[in-house]
């Protein structure tokens, strides 16, 4: 179900859960939302909000204990209705058919997953029992272990074309995770500019940090440099396979946003996501080989490996990398090390090349199975040769939310474009990934979505 806008109001006196209760209330009541209407998770609304999770579970919260929702296990949270006092035999409305069939043996096509089915299980094991090995640490480590950021060094210059001194890598918990440090080291209330549409966890993370989110749009170009309004302290951009989109920035416009950047003053947040993974040429440069006074770099092991290592890196500017390193004095955040161990062991022996390789051929095989089913179901898709995710373009949001709730009720699970706007939607479609599911599950529910998208055509 897709809300209408809610508006919450920062600078009241009431608090937001409090303010959210009531606008869904006020939504119910004038009919907007009816009985048996789904809600969004508390994770979505949250995201789409710009607040944090324990806001819109402290609504949904106040909603269910009077009577205006419903939670079905394994299903979500449904609209109720207007409660009007004790009902005699009350009847909470009944879940539709779709969000109850996903409880289990569910196929998921949603993007932001591992593909583990390309991981070599004994090389694995082989680098938690190394990195069992050494002693246990003894005290703070806020840089992050030595070899670990040698390894990422190593990594950048073989896989990206970045040269980096270990100097100036910095280890962090995973790309939100740095965005996350990133934008407290900048003024309360600074502007920071995003891709429209684009990855709504660093949005949240930026917002949580007090800083105002201006949404920049995206083409086939990737990020539009001049549509960058200005007075910004700082911009967001996934360049390497834009996400959900899958366009690469072009070379002309990497080269105006680093000259923009050193122009205006401005930080660029570069999150490399998907960057190792291309299947048709090398990848363009680095916006941080381009533009190391005005770049922040950001990787993580999350896609390449598994987000079980909570591991990442940040290449800086000085002034940016002291800046973390002061706030995390303060906080006493401390990036995990035992994620740094197994990243050093599972690249010392050329394990981690071997699996690059081999997840770069299962993921471009797997690639053209999606486009295959796309396109015999009379639909186009966009994006790179690159990653883990298509876009399939639809006429609007009517056809997005046919074509999901159809898959659903079949029980497969995709991804509707609509969720990645940090504003009101510009476009539809369905953001498809296929790294997550094992080859006979992806097989099934392309199956699926080639059928629900064949209908949405006529």
């Amino acid at each position: 179900m897709e809300l209408p806008p809610l508006h919450l109001d920062r600078n009241a006196d009431r608090p937001l859960a409090v303010q959210l209760a009531d606008a869904l209330r006020a939504v119910t009541a004038g009919g907007t939302l009816r009985a048996g209407d789904r809600l969004p998770s508390t994770r979505e609304l949250a995201a789409t909000l710009g607040v944090s999770r324990t806001v819109t579970a402290a609504a949904y919260d106040q909603l269910l204990a009077e009577g205006w929702a419903v939670g079905r296990r394994g299903a979500g949270t449904f609209v109720v209705g207007a409660p009007a006092g004790p009902p005699a035999h009350p009847r909470p409305a009944t879940p539709p058919p779709p969000a109850g069939r996903r409880r289990s043996g569910v196929v998921s096509l949603r993007p932001g997953t591992p593909c583990l089915e390309a991981l070599d299980r004994a090389a694995w094991r082989r680098a938690w029992r190394a990195a069992a090995d050494p002693a246990p640490d003894v005290g703070p480590d806020p840089v992050g272990l030595p070899a670990f950021r040698a390894a990422v060094v190593e990594h950048l210059l073989r896989h990206r074309g970045l040269a980096a001194d270990p100097a100036q890598v910095l280890a962090t918990g995973g790309s939100t995770a740095a965005v996350a440090e990133l934008a407290r080291t900048l003024p309360a209330g600074a502007r920071v500019a995003v891709e429209e549409p684009g990855y709504q966890r660093a949005v949240a993370a930026l917002q949580a940090a007090g800083l105002t989110v201006l949404p920049v749009p995206v083409d086939a170009a990737g990020l539009v440099v001049e549509a960058l309004p200005p007075g910004l302290a700082a911009v967001y951009c996934t360049p390497a396979h834009q996400y959900p989109l899958g366009a690469r920035l072009s070379a002309a416009r990497r080269l105006a946003l680093v000259e923009r950047a050193r122009t205006d003053g401005f930080l660029v947040i570069e999150d490399d996501y998907d960057g190792e993974l291309r299947y048709d040429v090398a990848p363009l440069p680095l916006l941080a080989a381009l533009g190391p006074d005005v770049v922040a770099h950001l990787g993580t092991t999350s896609k390449l490996l598994t987000p079980t290592l909570g591991a990442g890196w940040l290449v800086a500017p000085p002034a940016v990398r002291a800046a973390v390193l002061g706030l995390r004095d303060l906080t006493g955040m401390r990036p995990v090390r035992a994620g740094q161990r197994v990243f050093v062991a599972f690249a010392a022996h050329g394990d981690l090349a071997r699996h690059l390789r081999r997840l770069r051929r299962e993921l471009a095989e797997r690639r053209a199975a999606v486009a295959a089913a796309v396109h015999a179901a009379g639909h186009l898709l966009e994006g790179d040769a690159a990653g883990a995710h298509v876009l399939v373009p639809l006429p609007d949001a009517a056809a997005e939310r046919t074509v999901i709730d159809a898959a659903a009720a079949r029980g497969v699970d995709l991804d509707g474009l609509a969720r990645h706007h940090a504003g009101r939607p510009g476009r539809s479609g369905l953001v498809l990934g296929y790294a997550k599911p094992p080859r006979a599950e992806l097989e099934r529910g392309l199956a699926v979505a080639r059928d629900v998208l064949a209908l949405g055509a006529r």
